[in-house]
């Protein structure tokens, strides 16, 4: 054969594979192709991120060359990881690639949506690039009216529009999950023989199928007002410029468990693992997750204590918010007294669920500081608004989201990673974590307000500390992209379990095959069959779910 007969031979392979990638219906490649671009997101999110936090380094403005740019670049960053980050990260990844093997499915229930939800969100990120490139927007993440709506002279009705098209995806992969879950479970996969992942993902999707459409009305009123000047809430033209925030955070906080409750599934998954006991409180943690979801949507009034809403409606809103954080406690509670008298391993994955207990405990209680309207009313628009929003997000969320995709990367790809690394890794996401968002904190409480692109001289030092720890935790997110990446030059050697897990997933080639098991398994017990290091094998959830 020719030279050139060959290279015509290699072009059209490549194509072909490229083509069976692009228009895949098999979920593990789905939950693949959407790994890659949201790990794109989280680095373009993460330089503007950079960006902020050198311009900050100094009270003067020095980096950027005006508070304008300063605007655009901070709305963007919380667009991008928010919107096409944080939400799909590990519903879109993980969910995608392991429901259908933890419940012993060939896939999930409807392809071809999957595929398109996947498209979906490239048309709106692709859009969201789009309006970075071509100038921004400087309205922030939230679009307040009426500054989004009357005096932004930015790209605010592109941005929406990249926001309501995202938000299909979010609902295409919730309503999937959900039909999945109900319908396509193995024989004698009980709802109490569920995996907590799933059932954290289930009480996701319910939030993203009845939340998501009122946060794509909101965005579309903003643009319909922008264009056709009806008056929705411009007061001028007899609207209310408060509606939208109603609209905005009925969707916002409920949000904040859908990038949350993911991890609190992964995190439940690898504690019984590495402790070598089964989970504690099996029923009262898949419970709580619903519960979760459910006064998620009753609590979005603590953003508004002085929004001028009354005093009783804050009064209620302040108890609501406590009250959900105890179905959070229950999880922490438990996993705790799942570890005790466990046989601890601290391999990477625990690592990192280590760490998300520890971020996200300190997030909650200080969710519960701003849920008291006092508190709240001196800080809020401060830094320490900043800081507990990034303990729970960035400290919770990611933490959770690389805990899992240390977990499962040798079920993802049949390869293990650098165990030094992982630990270092891990070791480098906390403490610059913990140096970065920890002296906001006391930056909010001290008087420091957000979105400023100039500061007071006597808030330098700490600024300093954040922008040193930002750059500590960058190293530590580049580490992993480094050596999972390394790793896939390595032949397969994970062999189908690892972990020693008890899941289903782990009972098939590593990575899966295409229907991932030769035939469809007979669940007969729970999904937490671990015990004590030599110690015979304990049966059941921990209590009495699996019966």
């Amino acid at each position: 054969m020719s030279a050139m007969a060959v290279e015509f031979k290699e072009d059209y392979l490549q194509a072909y594979r490229l083509k069976s990638w692009l228009l895949t219906t098999d979920h593990k490649r789905i939950g693949l192709l959407y790994m890659a671009t949201i790990t794109f997101f989280f680095f373009v999110g993460g330089a503007a991120a950079t960006i902020m936090r050198l311009e900050l380094m100094t009270p003067k403005g020095d980096v950027l060359p005006s508070p304008d740019a300063y605007n655009r670049l901070f709305t963007m960053h919380g667009v991008v990881m928010i919107f096409f980050f944080l939400i799909p990260s590990i519903p879109a990844v993980l969910g995608n690639f392991l429901i259908p093997l933890m419940i012993g499915a060939r896939d999930l229930a409807f392809p071809i949506l999957n595929l398109l939800s996947w498209y979906v969100l490239m048309i709106g990120g692709s859009i969201a690039i789009g309006i970075l490139i071509f100038g921004g927007v400087d309205t922030g993440w939230t679009f307040y009216t009426p500054f989004s709506t009357m005096f932004s002279n930015t790209m605010v009705v592109p941005a929406a529009t990249a926001v309501f098209i995202a938000g299909f995806s979010s609902i295409l992969t919730g309503l999937n999950f959900i039909v999945t879950v109900h319908t396509m479970r193995a024989p004698g996969m009980t709802w109490f023989r569920l995996p907590l992942f799933v059932w954290a993902l289930y009480a996701t999707s319910l939030i993203q199928v009845l939340g998501t459409p009122v946060l794509a009305i909101a965005v579309a009123l903003v643009a319909v007002e922008r264009l056709l000047h009806v008056g929705i809430f411009d007061p001028a033209l007899g609207g209310d410029p408060i509606l939208f925030q109603h609209l905005f955070w009925f969707y916002s906080h409920p949000a904040v468990y859908i990038m949350l409750l993911p991890s609190m599934g992964v995190v439940a998954e690898i504690v019984p693992c590495f402790s070598r006991r089964p989970i504690f409180g099996y029923k009262l943690i898949a419970f709580s997750s619903v519960a979760i979801a459910v006064l998620g949507f009753l609590v979005w009034g603590h953003h508004m204590f002085v929004s001028g809403q009354s005093m009783y409606a804050g009064m209620i809103f302040s108890f609501l918010s406590f009250m959900v954080a105890i179905p959070s406690a229950i999880k922490v509670f438990n996993w705790t007294a799942t570890m005790y008298k466990g046989s601890v391993r601290l391999d990477t994955p625990m690592l990192y669920a280590l760490g998300f207990i520890g971020l996200f405990t300190m997030g909650g209680l200080t969710g519960l500081m701003l849920a008291s309207v006092a508190i709240d009313v001196h800080v809020h628009d401060t830094y320490f608004v900043v800081a507990h929003f990034h303990y729970i997000m960035v400290g919770g969320a990611v933490m959770g989201y690389l805990g899992g995709i240390h977990f499962w990367w040798p079920k993802m790809s049949g390869r293990m990673y650098s165990e030094l690394l992982g630990k270092l890794s891990a070791l480098t996401v906390f403490i610059g974590f913990n140096l970065t968002f920890f002296p906001q904190f006391v930056l909010g409480y001290l008087g420091m307000p957000r979105r400023y692109y100039e500061y007071p001289a006597e808030f330098q030092v700490l600024n300093v500390m954040s922008t040193a720890g930002a750059s500590i935790l960058a190293v530590g997110y580049v580490l992993p992209l480094a050596y999972l990446l390394f790793s896939l030059r390595r032949p397969p050697d994970a062999g189908p379990n690892p972990w020693r897990a008890s899941g289903l997933e782990w009972q098939t080639d590593s990575p899966p095959p295409v229907h991932n098991f030769e035939e469809i398994p007979i669940v007969t017990r729970g999904p937490y069959q671990y015990s004590p290091e030599g110690a015979e094998a304990i049966d059941g959830n921990g209590d009495d779910a699996s019966r």
